[in-house]
């Protein structure tokens, strides 16, 4: 029974030793230089004392960054991916909350790893992923390690300004792989295409299955993503097959119509989530690709990543919502009312997952881990913790799952999920700034930002760049006199919401 993740890796390095494992452009990696340089940083780990607490992997993304996590996991620690895109504010509270000892970066992020307050250690991936192996230490660690034991935190929004690190297992991760691998139907003639950064929880779709098959995973350069023809062009020429991506980045290119200048010739398998795709954009995508597999994914990071799929099997009108369909194998959902009851067939319900994907809580937030991660109301002989996701869902006449809405006002734009909260937190930390309310415009897919401070709209975006990603960046400012509230003395989204729809 395996009980490790790296267990991948070490099944597969002497069947397919020189197969290229992890690419990008310009550079390539082979299962056994992935098996010896991660090996060797846990190796080095270890012998500087490291075992059981968070490593930062501070890298710009490339094939190195992925030794670097399983040199982390090889120790018996866990990675915490960071990546050089991340606004210094964000990355401050990261560290804030982590408190790290050491931190791994490359040539480009050293230099920025200096400007913070940080006291730790900070080694170049160069100089200590050629350490010779220590195959004692090494495996004195494993035989102690439990499949419960952490492998990566990965940060997610937060609705106070402060981000929240999810806590992930080797048991969770390896049930999400085996059931994802399953759904996808990967094999060792798998080459995907990741287009997510490796700070989020959406790599595992590439990483992982990649070790599992002896497949071949590309790390595709982030500018092709503005040049949609020669993004097609990269795919093409690295005979990509499989991609696992947001539909932003599906729907770039087929509105752009790059498909007039350049067709996907290898690819067979087409995945997307984190946002509603558009059936006329999706529509455009099956005419290309007639004979493709495309999978509709739904999950959130707090459940190891995707927790449902639905392969699309008929013709949708342009009003239809493509469905997220029904769990992966091993995850159970239940759609909850209000009153902690499963809610009746057609109704609306808050999706719950239980399961072996739903991960550990969040690290260090003990009070926000006990809101999210609940005992079963369903269940009262024995604790079972399920994941609260704050999702809106029913099921229709099919029994497949169709996603509403979120329950609060957490949004997903441009593929992530972002807590309106935490720009507002971030706004409010202007000295100017007297009060703010951020909505969302759910057909223009537009971040609407509402404040009342005597500050201009390009100060304010000037000040927000600095401080958030840029997914999270409101696209429309609107300068208040006084902000509405409503009769219990809040604030009143809907009337704001109202008043910038009625525009």
């Amino acid at each position: 029974m395996q009980t490790n993740v790296l267990e991948y890796l070490e099944n597969i390095v002497d069947k397919v030793p020189d197969k290229v494992a992890y690419a990008n452009e310009k550079d390539e990696l082979t299962f056994r230089q992935v098996y010896d340089r991660s090996r060797g940083i846990g190796s080095f780990l270890l012998r500087e004392g490291y075992t059981r607490e968070p490593v930062v992997v501070f890298m710009a993304k490339h094939p190195n960054s992925i030794v670097a996590f399983y040199g982390v996991i090889y120790s018996g620690c866990y990675y915490v991916p960071i990546d050089e895109e991340m606004p210094k504010h964000r990355i401050g509270l990261i560290f804030q909350s982590l408190q790290p000892r050491a931190i791994i970066c490359d040539d480009v992020t050293e230099p920025v790893v200096r400007e913070f307050d940080y006291q730790g250690a900070v080694y170049k991936y160069a100089d200590i992923c050629g350490t010779p192996e220590d195959t004692e230490a090494l495996a004195a660690v494993r035989d102690a390690q439990l499949d419960i034991d952490p492998i990566y935190i990965v940060f997610t929004s937060g609705s106070t300004g402060v981000p929240k690190g999810v806590v992930a297992c080797h048991r969770s991760v390896i049930d999400y792989i085996e059931q994802l691998s399953s759904v996808l139907k990967c094999d060792e003639n798998t080459i995907f295409g990741n287009q997510t950064p490796l700070y989020f929880d959406a790599c595992l779709k590439e990483l992982y299955p990649t070790l599992k098959f002896g497949a071949t995973a590309y790390l595709i350069p982030k500018n092709l993503f503005m040049f949609p023809v020669k993004l097609v062009e990269f795919l093409n020429e690295k005979k990509i097959n499989t991609v696992c991506w947001v539909v932003s980045a599906l729907t770039m290119i087929s509105a752009f119509k790059a498909f007039d200048k350049v067709r996907p010739e290898y690819l067979h398998t087409v995945a997307f989530g984190s946002e509603v795709f558009p059936i006329k954009q999706f529509n455009i995508w099956r005419e290309v690709l007639p004979n493709a597999r495309f999978i509709n994914l739904y999950g959130p990071t707090e459940a190891t990543g995707m927790s449902c799929y639905y392969e699309v099997d008929r013709e949708f009108g342009l009003d239809d919502v493509i469905p997220i369909g029904r769990p992966f194998h091993n995850t159970q959902i239940l759609l909850l009312g209000e009153d902690g009851r499963q809610v009746r067939d057609g109704e609306v319900g808050e999706i719950c997952i239980r399961g072996t994907a739903v991960t550990l809580g969040y690290y260090h937030n003990p009070e926000k881990t006990s809101e999210c991660f609940v005992q079963n109301p369903l269940n009262s002989a024995y604790p079972e913790i399920i994941y609260r996701t704050g999702d809106l869902a029913r099921y229709n006449e099919r029994r497949e799952l169709i996603f509403l809405s979120r329950k609060d006002y957490q949004i997903k734009h441009m593929g992530h999920r972002i807590e309106l909260g935490e720009i507002e937190a971030i706004v409010n930390q202007h000295d100017e700034i007297k009060t703010s309310c951020a909505i969302f415009d759910d057909d223009k897919k537009k971040i609407v930002l509402y404040y009342v401070g005597d500050v201009e709209k390009a100060a304010l975006i000037t000040f927000l760049k600095s401080k958030l990603p840029r997914y999270m960046i409101p696209n429309v400012l609107e300068q208040l006199e006084a902000m509405p509230h409503t009769a219990n003395g809040k604030i009143d989204r809907n009337l704001l919401k109202k008043k910038y729809l009625e525009k």
